[in-house]
């Protein structure tokens, strides 16, 4: 019988049996593994190699190992519900610190007690070390499969989507559809904590540096309650999951989707401005932030529309005008370029800027070039004059140096986020971060010269600057606005596929590509043409009225 050569990073070499598990040949291996890639490819543990191939462990190390795990800890949360509670439904939500919330539909209270008792069943399930069965089904057995089974959640995805094949995880009574890796067994989860989080709990996961699980929570309400204004919305819209909003596509129904969506936005920011204006006496100020590509520039246009229905007349300052050129840019931990970098701004320039026209002044505000990298000739003359309310945007506006000096009753704070209001089914979430990845992504290719690869290889650069420069700051705005439309992601697909599918097998950002493709395949196509012209989503696939 020959055997299969497995060629690790380090280039020793691995002999396989054919039909032999990477479970069975990891054993031995250093760390949690969760997960490997072969040839590139992420894949379970269950997959037994058919020929010589380069092979590299997944572990809790890295993201994709990260999200493995979490992905099986709350599989066997789903488990324990189902088994200790039936007709019982638990959905999940969106994530809270290094975990994920979750909602009970039943009216059942969420009590220290009800959480001590899942608890203790989760970990007797870790301990019975129990395998993930994975089966593919055809897309007509699958629909027979969950409907059986009762899943009218997973039927309808299945229904509506693009998929052929379906992976479908079981294990004891509990079955999901997944379109990622779990583990390999129930006992590669053995560190988790349920909190309770009103009216919901959150299940938390150990930290990545040392597998410890921190039970802190921290302040995240206001956050919290646009996540839940988002489920109000879902229900207004009809749309709580892909599979009804594929439904609605199916059946041709999309464009009214599109205009209640857009309309529950304009009417948030003409309230947001209604806000400003009652406070149009003191204020001068209005600092709007969030993280990268949650649609800051197209928010403040609209807003800056409202603000003159309500007679005021808004001055725009965009941060982005002060960046330093690239190669006097701050490099991250990895050697990139850290762009979210406090220190990737002239923040002199703009701070003297700021302080100017506060005063009166006039300032010459740069242009920064993004497809070079560096700032372009000429500069923009901008003065404030006294009935004027001046608008800064940016992932930094926040951050208490930029407008350290400047009076508390003179300033107004807005974070901006997209967080998308739709689940996979009920056991699968959609993380805002692909959400928030794939605009940058469609935005970088057309007016930045960013190929998909460079974006995805910068990405985690982003997120960590995001939490040390964004994040830490969300909870003192004054207000919140929720971007995300629950039609987007099925925009973003026919523009977002061709260039995920550019990426060669041996980039290292190709695993990262497949997962994002394997996700959009589950949505049915929008055309582009159906997205208003001053609709957020035009910043990033173009076709906007504003001008940038």
């Amino acid at each position: 019988m020959a055997k299969i050569t497995l060629t690790l990073p380090d280039n020793k070499k691995i002999a396989a049996l054919p039909g032999q598990s990477l479970f069975d040949l990891s054993r031995g291996s250093s760390g949690l593994v969760l997960a490997a890639k072969l040839d590139n490819e992420l894949v379970s543990l269950d997959t037994a190699p058919g020929r010589d191939a380069r092979l590299e462990w997944v572990t809790y190390g890295e993201k994709a190992g990260q999200e493995a795990y979490q992905r099986s800890a709350s599989f066997i949360l789903n488990m324990a519900v189902t088994e200790l509670y039936h007709n019982t439904r638990l959905v999940i939500g969106h994530s809270i610190s290094n975990g994920f919330y979750y909602d009970f539909y039943c009216g059942i209270p969420v009590t220290q007690e009800l959480l001590n008792e899942i608890t203790a069943r989760m970990r007797e399930i870790s301990g019975r070390d129990l395998p993930f069965r994975r089966r593919l089904l055809p897309r007509d057995e699958a629909v027979r499969y969950f409907t059986g089974r009762g899943m009218s959640d997973s039927r309808r995805l299945v229904e509506n989507s693009a998929i052929e094949q379906v992976q479908v995880y079981e294990c004891g009574g509990f079955a999901n559809l997944e379109i990622h890796p779990l583990a390999y067994a129930t006992g590669a989860v053995s560190r988790f904590e349920l909190k309770s989080y009103s009216p919901g709990f959150v299940i938390l996961f150990p930290e990545p540096e040392d597998f410890t699980v921190n039970s802190h929570i921290g302040k995240t309400r206001k956050l919290f309650q646009i996540y839940q204004e988002s489920k109000d919305w879902g229900r207004i819209l009809g749309v709580s999951d892909v599979g009804r909003l594929d439904q609605i596509i199916a059946r041709d129904n999309i464009s009214e989707i599109i205009k209640v969506a857009e309309a529950l936005h304009e009417k948030k920011i003409a309230r947001i401005a209604d806000t400003l204006t009652d406070r149009r006496e003191d204020l001068r100020l209005v600092l709007v932030t969030g993280p990268s590509a949650a649609g800051k520039t197209t928010f403040c246009k609209r807003l800056s529309a409202q603000l003159q229905v309500n007679g005021i007349r808004p001055l725009a300052l965009s941060m982005d005008n002060y960046f330093v050129d690239r190669e006097a840019c701050p490099r991250d931990e990895d050697g990139e370029f850290d762009f979210e970098a406090l220190e990737a701004l002239d923040l002199d320039l703009f701070n003297r800027h700021l302080a100017d026209l506060l005063e009166g002044r006039e300032v010459a505000v740069p242009k920064f070039d993004f497809e070079t990298g560096r700032r372009a000739a000429g500069h923009r003359p901008l003065w404030l004059e006294d009935d004027q309310l001046l608008l800064v945007e940016g992932i930094h506006a926040l951050n208490p140096r930029i407008s350290a000096l400047i009076g508390e009753r003179h300033k107004f704070r807005i974070y901006i986020s997209a967080l998308t209001q739709l689940t996979i089914n009920d056991h699968s979430r959609i993380s805002t971060t692909d959400t928030r990845m794939l605009r940058r992504m469609v935005r970088d290719s057309r007016y930045r010269n960013y190929s998909a690869a460079q974006t995805l290889k910068r990405f985690p650069s982003v997120i960590r600057g995001e939490r040390r420069n964004t994040f830490p700051f969300q909870e003192n705005a004054d207000v919140m606005f929720n971007s995300a439309l629950a039609y987007e992601l099925a925009v973003l697909k026919d523009l977002a596929v061709p260039l995920l599918e550019a990426i060669p097998r041996q980039d290292e950002t190709f695993p990262e590509a497949q997962r994002l493709l394997n996700f959009l395949m589950l949505f049915q196509p929008v055309a582009a043409d159906e997205v208003p012209p001053t609709s957020i989503l035009r910043e990033f696939i173009g076709g906007s009225s504003f001008k940038y």
